[in-house]
């Protein structure tokens, strides 16, 4: 079977169950082994008291992208360790795409990198993440 197809089925799955990326109005761009493409929408009720995104959104973006990618050659994994850089303020209104790229793929780990930028092409944010691959299938 093709390596994207099993992909986009892995991914299709993960988000059937996925409550908080589904609250998030997480939408699928694209979905290739190792790599994910997704966007979504500011609303209110994802600002801080300080009248921009809340953190935790901005990183919940990026760690559902990290998640769709690392996982979708069907092999549960999990997040070791992460870490998130915020370069620009995000706003109600915005949209966010946030693009996870596979630096490595290990028999064990996996290591990506997710860049969020807004709808004017701005980096809004960096996000690194380190995965660890359980050997446990998602789907048969």
């Amino acid at each position: 079977m093709d390596k994207n197809l099993i992909a986009n089925e892995v991914v299709s799955h993960i988000m059937q169950k996925d409550l908080f990326s589904q609250w998030l109005g997480i939408e699928i761009i694209e979905i290739k082994e190792g790599y994910s493409k997704i966007k979504m929408t500011v609303r209110e009720e994802m600002m801080n008291g300080l009248g921009i995104v809340h953190g935790g959104i901005g990183f919940s973006l990026s760690d559902s992208a990290f998640a769709f990618a690392c996982n979708n050659r069907n092999n549960l994994s999990v997040a070791l360790d992460t870490a998130i850089n915020f370069i620009k303020p995000v706003h109600v209104g915005d949209t966010l795409i946030a693009e996870a790229k596979e630096l490595h793929n290990g028999r064990s780990t996996g290591l990506y990198h997710i860049n969020i930028i807004n709808q004017h092409q701005h980096t809004v944010a960096f996000f690194k993440g380190t995965c660890y691959r359980t050997g446990k299938k998602l789907i048969d």
